[in-house]
């Protein structure tokens, strides 16, 4: 029989940078039951996004920050949605080249991440934020 949970849970950021969340989804996953199936974990803000990336070398988290301020740097000139400040129309830019959802396959009541992978909230903004994420397991 198909089996369906969906939880949601905040994660308080303190500005730019990646915020890993894997063990509060693989909890969520244990609490489901479903031995194959998958999660959908998604992000309900445009200002910040999901990745799944390297969780073992924190200096891999810095060179994506590092990247991202070259990439589409605050200060660049003629945007218009600037209403919340200059990283406002920067950071939904940031979302938009990354992603709001993640779906990892599970399998024998375990999310089927590789070694090194980890799931985290990549924070656009400056500013602390509180982030609401929405996880969906289905399966059997």
């Amino acid at each position: 029989m198909m089996k369906a949970l969906t939880r949601s849970f905040d994660v308080r950021t303190s500005g730019k940078g990646t915020y890993e969340i894997t063990d509060e989804v693989a909890s969520i996953v244990r609490e489901s039951g479903v031995q194959s199936g998958t999660v959908t974990v998604f992000i309900q803000h445009t200002s910040a996004s999901l990745i799944i990336f390297e969780n073992a070398d924190p200096s891999a988290q810095v060179d994506l920050k590092t990247y991202f301020e070259r990439l589409v740097p605050e200060d660049s000139q003629g945007f218009i949605h600037t209403l919340e400040g200059p990283d406002d129309m920067t950071s939904h830019i940031r979302m938009v080249l990354t992603r709001s959802s993640e779906v990892i396959p599970i399998a024998e009541r375990q999310m089927q991440l590789g070694t090194w992978q980890g799931i985290f909230v990549f924070e656009h903004r400056r500013a602390p934020h509180r982030r609401r994420i929405v996880v969906t397991v289905l399966g059997v």
